[in-house]
Parts: structure tokens; sequence; C-alpha cells
């Protein structure tokens, strides 16, 4: 009888977790075990992988959230959050741990905003990017060892650059550390919408871009995207929700940030950033979160600084479902893969491009927008949306584009505007499968490849 009942229960009955999270620094061994524990317990709405190895050889874990966890759902926008990229910054791994606590524990208990959270979003959460750095990591507030990967490498310098040079950034990327080439890889995995990564050291938000080569870009001593607006508000979503960084002046030794935000390069410039490459090439808007004056606070204060950032943390997950989001079909009504889709105003270096199942997102504050689909042998196609404030309904705008075949004697031209085909000169893409098993080359990634390659050559002649 007792083994007909465990048949008939549900999978979180069977699995409710027993075990409490204690507010304190555990090490990788155990951060893994708790990962594994987690998913195990809760198979039906977490999925645990590994995008690969740091240079030492540990895992990468992340583990993913949501009522599909186990790969992407056309529709359900892709978020994460990255921490302890410096191994020496200590607080977001803590963080990051209560988070999926909170989420796993809330939603057992039929709470709405946790119900409404997860089944519209898939969240994924990487605890450690460099877990060699906080293998050696000391307690000092400020500085110490710990920074750096295995390899004596400071990670937020180590991702390809945009204003170095896209093309020449790119064909050097097997010589970039291995955390960095995980991420890398984990982008063309993941077609992710919003990030952030969690560092310490100021309390801040700071958004793209980090780096200017003293182009259009550089305003008042600011290097502004074209996405600014998206991007303050972004900074401000966690600034204002956090307990305190909106106050914008809280750790002695740093300049007063006005309502607890800056623009990185006003800041201080930086190349080789990990929030700037996710923009440029994986048109996934991240920022920086700074969480702690100290870079490795006393334990004792974990609890604390875990009530002054949770509603912030879960505030910001919200924002994926800012704007717009659908799918581009072409003339026979089948979704395409790397259709442009532009919105005037916002000329981004690499444009943005609809990923294999035919998805766009775009992340936009209320107002109206005007939309240029541009597909190889079909008419540009132009739209105005209006587009209505997402994250309290939990999804951004719905709209799918229908494009038009161009007819054979008809010239590629829309209005006074020549099309132009779709060149996957920025946006290559290697799309794997979650968990890290990897499909065919897509069409972006052989053209780049061959673009690549010419330019190799013509170095080479």
């Amino acid at each position: 009888m007792l083994s007909l009942l465990l048949f008939l229960l549900p999978p979180f009955f069977l699995f409710t977790p027993t075990w409490t999270l204690e507010f304190r620094y555990h090490n990788n061994h155990e951060i893994e075990q708790y990962l594994k524990q987690v998913s195990t317990s809760n198979p039906d709405i977490t999925h645990l992988y590994s995008i690969g190895q740091s240079s030492k050889g540990q895992q990468l874990w992340v583990l993913a959230l949501g009522v599909s966890p186990h790969q992407h759902t056309v529709g359900i926008p892709e978020f994460k959050y990255v921490g302890n990229m410096h191994g020496n910054e200590v607080l977001g791994r803590v963080l990051l741990l209560q988070l999926i606590d909170e989420l796993v524990r809330s939603y057992r208990s039929n709470e709405t905003w946790s119900l409404r959270l997860l089944k519209s979003t898939r969240i994924h959460i990487l605890p450690t990017m460099n877990p060699d750095g906080f293998d050696v990591a000391d307690k000092d507030c400020y500085n110490g060892q710990g920074r750096y990967n295995g390899n004596g490498i400071d990670l937020n310098r180590d991702f390809p650059d945009a204003f170095a040079g896209v093309q020449s950034q790119q064909l050097f990327e097997e010589r970039r550390e291995a955390e960095v080439q995980a991420v890398i890889g984990w982008l063309r995995t993941e077609s992710f919408v919003l990030s952030a990564n969690l560092h310490g050291g100021a309390v801040v938000a700071s958004y793209p871009y980090d780096n200017s080569n003293g182009g259009s870009e550089l305003v008042g001593g600011a290097s502004i995207a074209p996405d600014n607006d998206v991007f303050v508000h972004l900074a401000k979503e966690y600034s204002h929700n956090h307990a305190s960084m909106y106050q914008g002046n809280l750790c002695m030794d740093s300049r007063p940030f006005l309502e607890g935000i800056t623009n990185g390069f006003q800041w201080y410039r930086l190349e080789g950033g990990m929030q700037d490459y996710n923009y440029v090439w994986g048109q996934c808007l991240e920022i920086t979160l700074e969480l702690s004056c100290c870079k490795y606070p006393p334990a004792r204060e974990l609890p604390a600084l875990w009530n002054d950032n949770k509603k912030a943390l879960l505030a910001y997950i919200q924002q994926v479902h800012l704007g717009v989001k659908g799918q581009v079909f072409d003339g026979s009504g089948v979704p395409v893969e790397n259709a442009v889709v532009e919105v005037r105003g916002r000329r981004n270096i690499c444009p943005f491009r609809t990923n294999q199942h035919g998805e766009y997102y775009r992340l936009l504050l209320p107002g109206n927008y005007t939309f240029t689909v541009t597909y190889p042998g079909h008419e540009v196609l132009t739209k105005t949306l209006s587009v209505p404030y997402g994250p309290d309904q939990y999804s951004a705008l719905k709209h799918d584009f229908l494009l038009r075949r161009i007819a054979r004697t008809t010239r590629r031209t829309v209005g006074s505007a020549t099309q132009t085909d779709a060149t996957p000169t920025c946006n290559y893409t290697l799309q794997q499968k979650a968990g890290g098993a990897m499909n065919r080359p897509t069409w972006s990634s052989l053209a780049m490849g061959l673009s690549m390659a010419a330019v190799l050559r013509s170095l080479i002649d």
C-alpha cells in the first residue's frame, strides 16, 4: 500500500527539501552538493548543468529554474545571474544561493509572485564563475589575493572588446581563459535577454558601455549605448529596490553615485569587460552590480546583506519582460533565424537578430517604436508598435512579423530604402543544446568562419 501511495504522489511531494541553507560562505564542493540536492529534490522546476571548467578543472555549475527548466520554450525569455567573477568578491555567491532557496521555497508554497515568475521566465544562476580564485582568496576587505583566476588573469578584462575591433577580437577567442570561453559558449547556447553580474568593493549599479574609442558614443564623459535609456532604467530598478544603494554614497573610499547608478566608462575605463560583450555580441543587456563596500564581508553581516538585496534581485529579474517579443516568419510561414530586427534610433554595433526559433526580444521602455525587419529574399518590413510596460504582467508585448517574398521581377527596394542582405558579421552563433550537447554550426557561424578566414589571409598576405 505504501509503495502505491508513493507512486501516486507528485514529484514535489516526494522530494520536499529537508535542508536549511545557512548564512555562511560555502566552499566550492559545498555549493556543488547544494545545487545537486536542489536539482534532485525539484526536478520539475530545476535543471543543473555545467557550462565548462575553470582553468584548474573545476566545473562551472549553473542551475536553471522555471516550469520548463531543461530547454528553451518559445516566448519564454532567458535570464541569468553570474556571481564571483572575481574570486575574492564573495557576497554574490551567498546571495545567489539564497535566491535559489527563495525561488524554490516560494514556488512550493504557492506564492503568487513565484508561480508567475517561474511560469513566465527561465532563470539561470551561476553562483561562481571563478572557483579557483575563491579557493585562494583571503578575507581582506579592499585588496587581497583571489581576484584573478588560476592563471592569474582578471576575467573581467579578458572578453572580446567591441572598441578594439570586432573581427580582430574574435580571431583570437581560443586564446582566452577557460572561464571566459565557457561564458562565450553559454551565450551562444541560450538566447539570453537580460543579465547581471555580481561584484563587491562598492555599492552601485554600473551599466554599459565600459569602454570607448572616442567615437560618437562618448558623450559628456560617458560612453553611451544605443539602449542607454533602458540601461539607466534597469540600473535604477535595482538601486531603488535595494535597501540603500539609491542613496549613492555608502562607501567611504568611493565617489558618490547619483541614485546609486553609474555609466561604466564614466566611473572608470574598462577594456575586455563581460557586460559590454553580453550587450554587443550576445544581444543580452547586462549590468554590473557592486553590492558591498567590503569585498569579503564578515559572515555575521550576511543575513542583513541578503535582506538588503532580496527585493532588488527579484525585481530585476522581472524586468526581462520589458518591451516586445515575438517571431519572424518568412513568406512560407516558417520561423527564420538571423533576420535582423532593428529599432529606429537604436543603431547597435551588432544588429539584433532572431535566434534558431525565429524569435526576437527587445527590451524597451513604454512608448512608440518603429521596427525594421530584414531577411534575404524578402521585402523589408517596417512597423510601428505601441509598447506598454510588461513587467507587471510578467510578459512583454507579443508581436510576430510576417515577411513577404520578393517577386523575381521586383527590385529589392521598399520606398526609397534599398534592402541589403543580412550578413552575420557580428552575431555569429554556434547553437548548442542545454547541458553542452552541440548541434551543427548554424548558417551564421559558417559565414563568420569564412569572413574570419578572409581577414586572416589578408593579414598573412
